[in-house]
């Protein structure tokens, strides 16, 4: 970075940090402080937060180092450690009152018409607490809550059957437990875009000025869940890239599930004592490391599908709803080109959900985690941000609003769309516009920008349910329309290649692109092109390896063409030309079998000069005698004609009678060209009358 850059990135610093002291005084801290407290410290991020937004809410680095001071102390002496809780209970009985910070759960005892608090470190069950405390904090009773409990103890001889000697003065939640979201709408309006997404990415630790643009979307798309109730989100990726991160230390309305083994009493509803699961208890469920995902029983991931589609769940005869949304990470391990050729981009998860196309279809979004650098100390910020507890009380008010329909007013989205893909795309172009435009002011290029995301995001997802189920998912090429010009737009996936294996226009005489099945069952692309030198006849073949059946394939072609070549053209010689042929698989999936009639196409195209016409992929095959074969699965070959670029495709005519099975959107994108033998194919694939 060059020093013009750089003092342009610390004046933006300096805008935005004027911003939001402004706007925001009290609500921001500076993220280095929280790191420095963090790393001798085992207290969630959100309590660390609260403290320093109270002590070192300042520029004054005499009053910030005091701050940290007075924090660090406040840690030493009052956050509760399990391991010391008995040496904290006998510092209690001997003075007699003490502050502790502790996680906090408060529950009804009917029998005593009583609230009671249990404190999570501290190891105290059963102390009674003032009726004011659950009624004005009603987390404290979904879960709990971190808070700072300033405890007495005082014995008394009347209460020793029943009673205990400590007791609750004063109960104050770290939690921020509530939110004006009106302020933050207001708040909002005095940053730009860029500035506000520097903000959020700084707010939970991240130093926006190494990220590009692109990174920025990716990691703004982890908050989703945070933001949008029963939402399914995905990603998986390489080591270190921070993807349980956000989800375990930043936000405390979030829990991380690890280890993988886990229940449906535990997730969802306990029979034994009547009580919700954790679904019903947190904002965000996430699943740590996917592929040890393992549940003890057997219609647990039966209840997540129905949980994942409708938000609900029946257990025994009652229908339970909630609104947790749920995360899976995981690390892949090899290369994504590797997983597109092999297997899926869901191939990390347990066999029983990464190959059920129904549990994958309820997936809303995939965040393509190797796209997000691998975190290194300068990825995290210095600077100014969110304290994270405002952060995660004002995405859980935005729980409440709803932007899906936001889209209408500008664009409608394709046919391609189904039902659930609509669903996905307009929950997170709501997610998206809660979390960088929360006023509800974003003009048509901003909102263009967002359903473009939530279309790949989604795209993605359909992607490999069409590689995994076939045709019932063949509609993957997303769109929207301009509602003013009624323009269409496709938007595709990085990692697919855009679509356009097969080029625009015409290609070079000797160059034909075919679509054929390979031996593992899978459909892919292949170029053949091919040179003419003077010679006496030599046959060369690059690109095709060991594969005997591909040479045989070739060897067809060759012979077909010169007991057959005058019938196509007097001018081609077989005896006083060699010919060369390099055969390339553009996939990576295997090389075909079926490449005598491409084979004879491309020889005859370079010993005529003339090109095959322009976005044409040739499908079918010839035996040895010149008899013609139907194509293998013409649904799924048709549907990767148009996911490579082409838009005409050369077909058997033998191959008619099985249009009937291939939907009319999908035969409606090409102009199919019907051959009746070997000479008739060449003839119309070159465009020769």
């Amino acid at each position: 970075m060059d020093m013009e850059q750089y003092a342009g990135g610390e004046s933006s610093r300096e805008i935005i940090k004027a911003k939001l002291r402004q706007n925001f005084d009290g609500k921001i801290v500076r993220k280095n402080l929280t790191k420095k407290i963090k790393e001798g410290a085992n207290v969630p991020v959100y309590v660390l937060e609260f403290l320093l937004g109270q002590y070192c809410s300042s520029d004054d680095e005499e009053v910030i180092e005091a701050g940290v001071k007075n924090v660090k102390r406040i840690l030493a002496d009052n956050f509760v450690r399990p391991d010391e809780a008995q040496k904290i209970l006998s510092v209690l009985r001997q003075r007699g009152s003490y502050t502790v910070i502790d996680k906090i759960t408060v529950s009804l005892n009917i029998k005593k018409d009583s609230y009671e608090a249990e404190f999570s470190n501290l190891g105290l069950k059963a102390i009674p607490v003032g009726e004011e405390y659950p009624t004005k904090f009603d987390r404290l009773l979904c879960g709990g809550i971190w808070c700072i409990v300033q405890l007495d103890y005082e014995y008394i001889e009347e209460d020793k059957k029943n009673g205990t000697p400590i007791c609750i003065r004063k109960l104050t939640p770290i939690q921020m437990p509530h939110v004006d979201i009106e302020d933050l709408k207001r708040g909002r309006k005095a940053f730009t875009k860029e500035e506000w997404i520097d903000v959020m990415l700084r707010s939970v630790g991240m130093e926006p000025e190494t990220l590009d643009t692109r990174e920025k979307w990716l990691l703004i798309a982890r908050m989703l869940p945070l933001v949008e109730n029963n939402f399914n989100l995905c990603e998986l990726g390489p080591r270190s890239t921070g993807k349980s991160h956000l989800y375990k230390e930043i936000s405390p309305n979030s829990i991380l599930v690890s280890g993988g083994q886990t229940t449906v009493a535990n997730l969802f509803y306990n029979m034994g004592s009547k009580t919700v699961g954790l679904v019903g208890l947190w904002d965000c469920v996430a699943f740590d490391e996917v592929a040890g995902i393992n549940f003890k029983d057997k219609d647990g991931i039966q209840i997540m599908k129905d949980y994942m589609a409708s938000g609900s769940f029946a257990r025994g005869k009652e229908e339970k709803a909630a609104s947790a949304s749920m995360v899976f990470v995981g690390n892949i391990n090899q290369s994504v080109d590797v997983l597109l050729k092999t297997s899926s981009l869901f191939d990390p998860f347990p066999p029983e959900m990464g190959t059920d196309t129904a549990f994958l279809d309820r997936m809303h979004c995939y965040i393509p985690g190797w796209e997000i650098t691998k975190f290194r100390p300068e990825h995290f910020t210095d600077d100014y941000g969110f304290i994270t507890d405002y952060l995660a009380e004002f995405n859980r008010e935005l729980r409440k609003e709803q932007y899906g329909d936001a889209l209408d007013k500008y664009y409608h989205l394709g046919k391609n769309l189904n039902q659930r893909d609509t669903i996905a795309v307009r929950k997170m172009v709501g997610g998206f516009i809660k979390l960088i435009y929360p006023d509800g002011e974003f003009t048509k290029e901003q909102l263009e920008e967002i359903l473009k995301l939530s279309l790949e995001m989604r795209r993605r997802v359909k992607e490999q349910l069409k590689k995994l189920g076939g045709m019932e998912f063949y509609d993957v090429n997303f769109s929207y329309i301009d509602n003013e010009t009624f323009e269409e737009h496709y938007v595709s996936v990085p990692e697919q290649g855009g679509g356009k294996l097969i080029p625009d226009g015409i290609c070079n005489p000797g160059q034909v692109y075919t679509v054929s099945q390979v031996k593992s069952g899978m459909i892919g692309v292949f170029r053949l092109e091919s040179q003419m030198l003077p010679g006496n006849g030599k046959f060369e073949r690059t690109g095709l390896g060991t594969d005997r059946d591909s040479k045989e394939a070739s060897n067809t072609a060759l012979n077909f063409l010169k007991a057959n070549g005058s019938r196509i053209s007097g001018s081609i010689s077989t005896t006083t030309k060699d010919y060369i042929i390099n055969y390339q698989d553009l996939q990576g999936i295997g090389m075909t079998s079926k490449l005598a009639l491409p084979t004879l196409i491309t020889l005859c195209s370079i010993a005529l000069g003339k090109s095959a016409i322009s976005s044409l992929a040739v499908l079918g095959e010839i035996s040895i005698s010149g008899t013609m074969m139907k194509v293998d699965e013409l649904a799924n070959a048709l549907q990767v004609c148009l996911d490579s670029g082409a838009k005409k495709v050369l077909l058997p005519i033998s191959s008619a009678v099985d249009l009937g099975s291939v939907p009319a959107e999908l035969i409606g994108c090409f102009n199919l060209i019907f051959y009746q033998s070997a000479e008739d194919a060449v003839f119309k694939a070159l465009g020769v009358e």
